[in-house]
């Protein structure tokens, strides 16, 4: 019988109860893999984090990220949520002081995060494992308007399209006109693949419109897939979209800051950073970054 301490966050949040939930098993060294993706599917949170002691000493430590159905080579809220709990546990003083760099080694690469504590708040960032990138557009729009219950003229605003982007792990990205669309959409599951191909591991839906005047984007992510309906805060996919967004908006040169807002519609309202810096007309620098709150840990007896 093995006995290990868990930790429960919820990340991209500054209170509880809000944001994205995620589970952190500390030291699971002992653990295989069967046993791992029962430990995610009793949670049954959109992803359970465990921590290894890494294959190269000169990093923190090795990530392995499970869905209850299945495990993932990298995603956002585990990073940052991670790296929070490791920096919170290891060197609390440091936090404080200066901004602590953890280096997560995951099956999509060693993801580079850096955890600060500025009043009381923990907040955490991490450059994706892979530079993003714009796939395909998506051309089919009477496809997509079905596969979210939403009419042909709902789909696009501006010059931005439907497309497939990655950072580590593909997204489809459906702009839609309003926050009204957004709100009303129903997604039809069975129709996922013949709208969006079976590349991407889930789907952002975003709006231009969003609660608060001050953000930029609202979105809303359906990963049936891997075993969640719709998620409340996705960092790979904020990753990813960081090529939507240079793509289609063509930002002069330069450091720009978005805010998505995500988790709305399911009443888990959530705040993700992005960082972007353009040079020469490309995106040279992608960071995602938010809040993480803990809010319980346990002993779990395997």
């Amino acid at each position: 019988m093995i006995r290990l301490s868990f930790h429960l966050l919820d990340v991209f949040a500054e209170k509880p109860f809000t944001g994205n939930g995620l589970a952190v098993v500390a030291e699971a060294d002992g653990l295989d893999l069967q046993q791992m993706q029962a430990i995610a599917r009793e949670f049954n949170l959109s992803e359970t984090a465990f921590v290894l002691a890494p294959r190269d000493p000169v990093h923190t430590a090795r990530l392995r990220i499970f869905t209850p159905t299945t495990e993932l080579p990298f995603a956002g809220h585990p990073t940052i949520g991670a790296a929070c709990l490791i920096a919170s546990l290891r060197a609390p003083d440091m936090i404080g002081r200066q901004p602590l760099q953890i280096v997560l080694e995951e099956q999509a690469g060693a993801v580079v995060c850096e955890v600060s504590r500025f009043k009381n708040v923990l907040r955490g960032s991490f450059v994706p494992p892979q530079p993003p990138k714009l796939g395909g557009v998506l051309p089919d729009r009477a496809e997509i308007a079905a596969a979210l219950g939403l009419g042909e003229d709902e789909i696009g605003f501006d010059a931005h399209e439907s497309a497939v982007a990655s950072a580590g792990l593909p997204f489809a990205f459906v702009p839609v006109d309003s926050l009204s669309a957004l709100n009303r959409l129903t997604p039809d599951f069975s129709r996922f693949s013949a709208a969006f191909g079976r590349e991407p591991a889930g789907v952002f839906v975003y709006a231009r419109e969003t609660a608060d005047p001050a953000h930029h984007v609202q979105a809303r992510v359906f990963v049936p897939g891997v075993g969640v309906s719709e998620d409340p805060a996705t960092g790979s996919a904020a990753a990813a979209f960081a090529a939507v967004a240079v793509h289609f908006e063509q930002p002069e040169n330069g450091e720009h800051e978005i805010v998505i807002e995500q988790g709305f519609a399911i009443r888990r309202p959530s705040h993700i950073g992005l960082t972007l810096r353009v040079a020469g007309g490309v995106l040279v620098e992608t960071r995602v970054g938010g809040a993480c709150v803990k809010i319980g840990e346990g002993i779990l007896t395997v």
